[in-house]
């Protein structure tokens, strides 16, 4: 795999030095979480110190948690009824981890319990958490991954493919790529070109769920430079100041994550305790607004 971020396959080590920041390190590193015990600690630090954090695991981790946890139903909330109406067990059991690893990871940075997050979707699908609006989330999930978006800055958007997905070269250049990204791929070995590729195919899919755009917004309408970290436009020129971030990391040894996140310039001085984000008394309430 070429132009990728260094390889994470595990925890962080305790003291790890972090970054300068600046582009891509300005993006927290994903972190590994093995189910609800987490290591949460390394998510919360992440998130105080860039505003951003990205969580990956595996939907076999949780799947303990979305068979006997005493606690699943008020944990899903809203969700509930569409886990119970999923007919095949394994897809029911993948709902529950996805949902599930959204709220343990915003409730993580909020330093709240997981059952007293709304987790709420907008039209198109992408979630929310309703009555927490300067926190924003985003999930991706595909075969056993599962990787979660968390920022207080602004949007953030998470896209994961295997790297040893199959892809048709040709047919994806003229219906994902610009006139410059073409030209670039063009003048690669062979070889790279399907790696260079599907780096490309998730930056643009978490750069347009960031947005909260999804497929929607073509995807010849923008570009990357060759670093992958500059937002282009079609004829490859600069599209965006310093206000977008951009990574691409190898997790769990097959996967390619990319991450888009957005730094809208608000206020985050007052952390982000769930207290210190909500209206007084929001937490207590949200409880009330749970399907029975």
């Amino acid at each position: 795999m070429t132009e990728t971020e260094p390889t994470t396959t595990g925890h962080r080590p305790a003291g790890t030095p972090l970054p300068e920041p600046g582009g891509a390190d300005r993006i927290s590193t994903p972190v590994h979480v093995s189910g609800p015990d987490g290591p949460w600690h390394q998510v919360w630090e992440d998130m105080e110190q860039r505003g951003n954090a990205v969580v990956h695991t595996t939907w076999g981790e949780w799947l303990g948690a979305t068979v006997a946890h005493p606690a699943l139903r008020p944990l899903l909330g809203r969700d509930w009824h569409r886990y119970r109406g999923i007919p095949d067990p394994a897809v029911r059991h993948r709902f529950a981890a996805s949902r599930l690893a959204v709220k343990f990871t915003a409730a993580a940075v909020l330093e709240a319990d997981p059952a007293d997050l709304d987790l709420a979707y907008r039209i198109g699908g992408r979630p929310y958490l309703r009555g927490l609006d300067q926190i924003d989330v985003n999930l991706t999930h595909t075969e056993e991954l599962i990787a979660v978006g968390v920022s207080r800055n602004g949007r953030i958007g998470v896209d994961a493919e295997p790297v040893d997905r199959a892809t048709d070269v040709g047919l994806l250049q003229g219906h994902m790529c610009t006139p410059a990204e073409r030209a670039r791929l063009e003048r690669l070995p062979e070889a790279e070109r399907a790696a260079a590729l599907l780096r490309l195919w998730t930056l643009k899919e978490a750069y347009t769920k960031a947005l909260g755009q999804g497929m929607r917004l073509g995807f010849t309408e923008f570009g990357f430079g060759a670093d992958g970290r500059t937002l282009h436009a079609p004829d490859g020129t600069p599209a965006a100041g310093d206000e977008w971030a951009f990574a691409t990391r190898r997790v769990l040894g097959r996967y390619l994550l990319s991450i888009a996140c957005h730094d809208a310039g608000l206020d985050t001085s007052r952390g982000t305790a769930a207290h210190t984000m909500a209206d007084e008394g929001l937490i207590g309430a949200v409880a009330d607004l749970l399907d029975p």
